[in-house]
């Protein structure tokens, strides 16, 4: 088990194990999410990452982005 210190500025440092087995990167980002007893950061995944992440055909009906015309 990887053991970290909080700094005089609450900061931590993620050991080189745990980056390179999550594949993390220099200025990633990550969700910080408190839990009872224990805190969890989550990579946060850029919107094109999540591209073709749910199955099926594409039902958006572009024309529903258009203003109605009220006219």
């Amino acid at each position: 088990m990887d053991v970290t210190t909080v700094s005089p500025k609450f900061q931590v440092v993620i050991p080189r194990g745990v980056r390179e087995q999550m594949g993390l990167k220099a200025g990633q980002k990550l969700q910080v999410v408190p839990l009872p007893g224990r805190i969890e950061l989550v990579p946060v995944a850029a919107p094109g990452a999540l591209r073709g992440f749910v199955t099926g055909p594409n039902n958006f009906n572009h024309d529903l982005d258009r203003p109605l015309d009220h006219g």
